[in-house]
C-alpha cells in the first residue's frame, strides 16, 4: 500500500472582529466563499465637485473632497463598483443579504450594478435627515435624504433574515415603514481629530446602523463592511452582539475605528434575543390539540361572535349540520369566504367567555420546545 498522500488545499479561515488595512477589492478576494451573513457598504459617492462650496458669508463648507471619492469617469466608477460588489456576493452566505447606501450622485449606478450582478432588490429605504445641510446657493432643493438598497444574494433565494416581529414591536406594534428619520451625525457622536476637525466627512449615525442590524441580522451573525471608515458598523455590531469584519485603506480612519470600537460595551446576551416570528415556530396541526387532551371529540367551537357552532371530531375535523371540514375550510364556509385562518377564527368556551383556539396551539408549541 502506498504511503503517498495527496496535498490538501488549505481553505482561508475567517477572522472575526478585525479591521483589515488595505484596498477593499484585494482584501475581499482573500476572504472565504459564503462566509458572512450580511454586508453593509457605504462606498465612495463620486460627488464630482467642481470647486469649493461656500456659505452666504463666503466661509468654506467642509465638503467631501478626499482622494478616495474621486474617479476620472463614470466608467471607472462603474468598474470599481462591479468589482467590489462581485466579491461581496461571493462571500455572502446563500441566505445572506446586502445593504448599500448612496446619494443621488451614485445610488442609481449602484442599483443598476446590483441588479446586473444577480442580487435581488428587497427594498429601498429612504433615510430622511432631520437636520440636512441647506442648499446655500438656492439653486436646487435641499438634499435631505439618502437611499439604502437592501438586496438578497439572488432572486432564487428562498430565505433571508428579516426580523419583522421585532421591528414591529420596536415601532410600537406598527409595521416598520421604508422611510426612516435620523439626524446627521453631530455633537458628541461626531468623532474629531486632534485639531477639532471631523475625523471623517461622511460618518453615519450609529442609530442608522442599529436599525439595519436589528432588521436583517441575528446575534452572532457576521457583518462585513468593505468601506469601514471610522467604524460605525463595527461599533453597532459589537454593541448588538454581532461580529464585524472591516476593510479600510486609510490608516488614520482605521486607527480611529479601532479605538472607538474598543470602548464599546456590548449589551448582555439575554437582552439581545430577537422576538421570534410565528412563521418560524413549529407547525402544529389542529388534531394535536385533540391528541393532547386540550379539546375532546364532541366539544363545541364557536365563530367569533358566538352565533354559530361546530363540533370537534376525533380526527381533528369539524362538523356543523351537513358541513364538514378542517378548521380552515369550515370557517371559510361559515363566512362564505375563499379562505379563513381557523386558528384565529374559532373560539372555545371558558369561565371568562370565549377564547381563541390559538391559545391552545401555544400550549402545544410550548411543550414541543
Amino acid at each position: 500500500m502506498s504511503d503517498l498522500k495527496l496535498p490538501t488545499l488549505d481553505k482561508p479561515t475567517l477572522a472575526k472582529d478585525v479591521i483589515h488595512r488595505g484596498d477593499c477589492i484585494a482584501v475581499l478576494k482573500s476572504l472565504p466563499d459564503a462566509s458572512v451573513d450580511m454586508v453593509f457598504a457605504d462606498p465612495p459617492y463620486n460627488l464630482q465637485l467642481g470647486g469649493d462650496l461656500l456659505r452666504p458669508d463666503n466661509s468654506k463648507v467642509d465638503a467631501v473632497d478626499d482622494d478616495w471619492d474621486k474617479f476620472d469617469s463614470f466608467a471607472e466608477y462603474d468598474t470599481f463598483t462591479r468589482a467590489w460588489l462581485t466579491e461581496c456576493r461571493r462571500v455572502l452566505k446563500p441566505e445572506g443579504s446586502i445593504w448599500v447606501i448612496g446619494s443621488y450622485h451614485n445610488v442609481f449606478r449602484l442599483g443598476a450594478a446590483i441588479q446586473d450582478l444577480g442580487f435581488w432588490v428587497l427594498n429601498d429605504i429612504i433615510w430622511r435627515k432631520s437636520n440636512p445641510m441647506p442648499n446655500f446657493k438656492g439653486t436646487r432643493f435641499t438634499n435631505a435624504h439618502e437611499t439604502l438598497i437592501w438586496a438578497a444574494r439572488s432572486r432564487e433565494q428562498k430565505r433571508y433574515t428579516f426580523n419583522y416581529d421585532a421591528l414591529k414591536a420596536f415601532n410600537e406594534d406598527t409595521q416598520m415603514r421604508s422611510d426612516w428619520t435620523f439626524a446627521l451625525c453631530t455633537g458628541e457622536e461626531r468623532i474629531k481629530d486632534a485639531d477639532g476637525k471631523k475625523a471623517h466627512p461622511t460618518q453615519k449615525p450609529e442609530a442608522l446602523l442599529h436599525r439595519v442590524l436589528l432588521s436583517a441580522t441575528r446575534p452572532g451573525d457576521v457583518v462585513l463592511d468593505p468601506f469601514f471608515g471610522t467604524g460605525t458598523t463595527g461599533a453597532a455590531a459589537k454593541r448588538l452582539g454581532r461580529h464585524y469584519i472591516g476593510i479600510e485603506r486609510d490608516e488614520t480612519y482605521a486607527e480611529v475605528a479601532q479605538t472607538r470600537i474598543a470602548s464599546v460595551i456590548p449589551a448582555n446576551p439575554e437582552d439581545l434575543m430577537v422576538m421570534g416570528s410565528k412563521r418560524a415556530e413549529p407547525k402544529v396541526p389542529f388534531g394535536a390539540l385533540v391528541e393532547a387532551g386540550l379539546l375532546h371529540p364532541g366539544d363545541r367551537l364557536y365563530c367569533p361572535k358566538g352565533e354559530r357552532e361546530a363540533r370537534v371530531r376525533a380526527d381533528g375535523s369539524l362538523v356543523s349540520g351537513s358541513l364538514t371540514g378542517s378548521i380552515h375550510k369550515l370557517g371559510a364556509l361559515f363566512e362564505n369566504a375563499p379562505a379563513c385562518n381557523g386558528w384565529t377564527y374559532w373560539r372555545f368556551k371558558t369561565d371568562q367567555g370565549l377564547k381563541s383556539i390559538d391559545a391552545l396551539r401555544a400550549e402545544v408549541r410550548a411543550g414541543m420546545q
